[in-house]
């Protein structure tokens, strides 16, 4: 018999599961971007469900693995990417064309927040299986430093191919410049603990 902590954390994760399979299928299949009104029922309920599946998603998660500010991040940067992808006309010219890059910073920084937020959880668990010192283990700045890490990356990956100069080459340069950075701050940053 499951316990009533863990029937809870299955049927949220559920819900949640269900929240995003509604939140693309309209994407994919609802054709939002052809209603004008933006109060319309399909856009409401567009709306509720790209902010209810990520406040369901990261919740859960920053609360069981005490990590502060995951659902802050994940719901804006879900809710952003996922507006900008049905609502916000796709740019026709490269990311420094003027009119385009209001819709490309947006874009940006959506891709940022959603990258910081899914690779967070991952990089804590990968950190108390890899690091032997408990208050390494456990430091949230760290944690935090490395998930903006990723979201930079992906952003920067993002805006590389937004420049039309996206080849083999330059994201194995961005990735070795990421690398060697973890590894300095790594070397000189104090460690922070979210149990002092």
């Amino acid at each position: 018999m499951l316990s009533p902590q863990r029937q809870t954390s299955l049927l949220l994760g559920a819900v949640a599961g269900l929240c995003w399979a509604a939140a693309l299928s309209l994407l994919l299949f609802g054709n939002l971007a052809a209603e004008r009104e933006p109060l319309a029922l399909q856009r409401l309920l567009f709306y509720v469900l790209i902010l209810t599946a990520p406040l369901l998603t990261f919740a859960p998660v920053e609360r069981s693995l005490d990590l502060p500010g995951l659902t802050v991040e994940g719901v804006i940067g879900a809710f952003a990417l996922l507006y900008i992808l049905a609502f916000v006309p796709a740019p026709r010219a490269w990311l420094l064309a003027l009119p385009e890059l209001p819709v490309y910073t947006l874009l940006l920084m959506a891709l940022f927040l959603c990258g910081a937020a899914v690779s967070r959880p991952f990089i804590h668990a990968i950190s108390t299986r890899l690091f032997r010192a408990r208050a390494r283990a456990f430091d949230h700045r760290r944690i935090r430093r490395q998930s903006y890490e990723v979201g930079l990356l992906v952003a920067v990956v993002a805006a590389l191919a937004g420049l039309r100069v996206l080849t083999w080459v330059s994201l194995l340069l961005l990735i070795l410049a990421l690398v060697i950075a973890e590894l300095l701050f790594l070397s000189q940053v104090p460690i922070e603990t979210g149990e002092g």
